[in-house]
């Protein structure tokens, strides 16, 4: 008789830009486990209340436009998660910096959040995930196997947004960005649906001052380590 495959989830939660993404993509792929970037499930929400000129804060409009709304995941050959809005690629239009904002005040609205939660953990039903975002472990997953609680100063989150923006032909102040991200932190972790929090028995992970490589290293070795236990 055939074994049943055991399905492992893993929870990445943390502050925007502490590179909860770029890190579990590339864990998955060192792992073979799906990767589902919900933050960018959020800002494909997001993108779409952007579009239709829907002030973010006017709760009501943005519940009604939800029906309007249909997400799809998919992978290229390289892997990486591609995301359509009614058809569309909106991969690259959802990491603009004004749709960050515009997410912050989207993702807190409790009827949105109840909009993804089945698709996210339907998921993880169905195979091994990392799962990435701010109340994974918390709301989404809390019987994920794996809880991870990733962070930087808000000062080296920035400089790694400023640099990212300046690879892609984006130039915009330290300042600016900084500002933002500290706006960002405040608002994610006073919202009343689902506060930026770890989970009580995450691992935390500062990866102030690390390369990309140190962090995915210490991504790694908790993961394998629980997985071993």
């Amino acid at each position: 008789m055939e074994t049943e495959k055991r399905c492992i989830a893993v929870a990445i939660d943390g502050p925007s830009g502490a590179g909860k993404s770029s890190i579990a993509r590339d864990a998955a792929r060192s792992l073979g486990f799906v990767y589902v970037d919900t933050g960018a499930i959020y800002r494909t929400v997001s993108l779409y209340i952007f579009d239709r000129g829907i002030d973010p804060k006017d709760t009501g409009a943005v519940i009604d436009a939800l029906p309007e709304i249909h997400i799809a995941l998919r992978y290229g050959e390289d892997g990486l998660q591609r995301m359509l809005l009614n058809g569309a690629d909106v991969t690259e239009r959802i990491r603009l910096p004004e749709i960050s904002l515009f997410t912050s005040a989207v993702s807190g609205i409790p009827e949105v959040r109840a909009f993804l939660m089945e698709m996210q953990r339907g998921m993880a039903r169905e195979q091994s995930v990392i799962m990435d975002g701010r109340d994974i472990g918390t709301v989404v997953l809390p019987e994920a196997q794996v809880k991870i609680f990733l962070t930087a100063s808000p000062e080296d989150r920035a400089r790694r947004r400023w640099n990212e923006l300046r690879e892609r032909g984006t130039e915009k102040g330290y300042e600016d960005i900084l500002r933002e991200v500290q706006e960002r932190d405040y608002n994610d972790t006073h919202r009343s649906a689902a506060p930026l929090r770890p989970a009580p028995d995450a691992v935390h992970l500062d990866t102030t001052g690390n390369t990309f490589e140190q962090s995915r290293q210490q991504v790694l070795e908790i993961i394998r380590r629980h997985m071993e236990e």
